[in-house]
C-alpha cells in the first residue's frame, strides 16, 4: 500500500468515528423504537444499528455529498422492514416487555418512527415503504390512537379519600 492511501483510510476512519460520535446517539435511540426494546437492554437495536453503520461505512467514499445520517437513517429502516418481512411470525425484532412502543405492529412501529421521531414527510415515507401515502396516514392514525389510548386499570386517585366530599 503507498503512503497516500494509508493517509486516505486515516482520513476516512477518522472522519466516520467523528460521524458515530455526533450521530450514534440519535441512530440507537431510533433502533431501539423500532425493536421496541427498553432503552437500557437493546440487543437487537444495537445488532441493527451496527449492520447499518457497516454499511455506511463501506459507502463512505461513495457518498459525495449526499447526508451519511440520512443513509444510515435509511438502511436502519429498510434493514428493519425486511427483517420483519422475511421472518413473519419468528420476528427476528420481537418487541420485548417494557418498550414506550411494544404495543404496536411491525409496521405501525416503523411509520410512527419515521413520521414523528425522524420527521420524514408522508409522501417520502410512502415512497420509502412502497406504500400509497393513504395507507401511511392510517396507519400512523392507528398508531397513534394504540399509543395514546390511557392503559386499562383503577382510574387515577385525584389525592381525595374515598367517601369525602370537596367543599
Amino acid at each position: 500500500m503507498r503512503p497516500r492511501h494509508a493517509c486516505d483510510d486515516v482520513r476516512r476512519a477518522q472522519e466516520f468515528r467523528a460521524y458515530v460520535a455526533g450521530a450514534g446517539g440519535r441512530l440507537l435511540h431510533t433502533a431501539t423504537l423500532l425493536t421496541a426494546e427498553p432503552p437500557g437492554a437493546n440487543p437487537r437495536a444495537q445488532r441493527l444499528l451496527a449492520l447499518a453503520l457497516a454499511r455506511t461505512y463501506a459507502c463512505w467514499d461513495r457518498l459525495h455529498g449526499e447526508d451519511p445520517y440520512d443513509h444510515t437513517r435509511r438502511y436502519l429502516m429498510i434493514r428493519f422492514a425486511l427483517g420483519t418481512l422475511r421472518y413473519g411470525a419468528r420476528l427476528p425484532f420481537r418487541p420485548a416487555p417494557g418498550g414506550p412502543l411494544a404495543g404496536l405492529s411491525p409496521q405501525e412501529r416503523l411509520i410512527l418512527v419515521m413520521r414523528l421521531h425522524e420527521g420524514i414527510g408522508e409522501d417520502q415515507t410512502a415512497a420509502l415503504l412502497g406504500l400509497p401515502a393513504e395507507r401511511v396516514r392510517a396507519v400512523q392514525n392507528r398508531a397513534m390512537a394504540l399509543v395514546l389510548r390511557p392503559a386499562p386499570g383503577p382510574a387515577p386517585s385525584l389525592g381525595r379519600r374515598a367517601g369525602t366530599v370537596p367543599s
